[in-house]
């Protein structure tokens, strides 16, 4: 299914409280968690010493939770595009928690929901909720509100 284009806000205000999809899995291999210990400096043990991990209680490498907030995007892009303003500008988060670990190796996806519009000087501030599952884990991975900015 093609993703949903919103082209205005009042487009967006009739759809808050809808789900919007559920995204592809995308599987969190070792070499991404490694990629993104590299990008961000993050090399906690955790995250790349594959023997450490293993014999920790995850049983093996987990992903950065920011790495799983980080597909936030990628995921959108499978299933909605704000397409109205001059610019969408990420204005940023509230409410994000990682509630469940993300092993290496593991199928994520992610379902949104429209949460709000806020009308702010700057112009029109759309929330959307996430909630991130992997799977066979029993609770979320990541749990987190995108704030976008649609400029007039």
């Amino acid at each position: 299914m093609p993703p949903r284009v919103f082209t205005d806000i009042a487009g967006i205000e009739k759809a808050i409280g809808e789900d919007l999809g559920t995204t592809d899995w995308v599987t969190i291999t070792q070499p991404t968690i490694d990629d993104f210990a590299d990008v961000t400096g993050d090399h906690q043990w955790i995250h790349v010493d594959v023997e450490r991990a293993t014999a920790s209680s995850f049983g093996g490498t987990i992903a950065h939770g920011y790495l799983t907030l980080s597909m936030l995007p990628a995921f959108a892009a499978q299933l909605y595009s704000i397409e109205t303003g001059s610019a969408r500008l990420n204005y940023g988060l509230g409410k994000v928690r990682f509630p469940a670990p993300v092993p290496a190796g593991s199928k994520i996806r992610a379902m949104p929901r429209i949460k709000e519009v806020r009308h702010v000087p700057a112009g029109d501030q759309v929330v959307v909720a996430w909630t991130v599952e992997a799977d066979g884990a029993d609770r979320p991975v990541c749990v987190a509100e995108t704030i976008t900015l649609v400029v007039p």
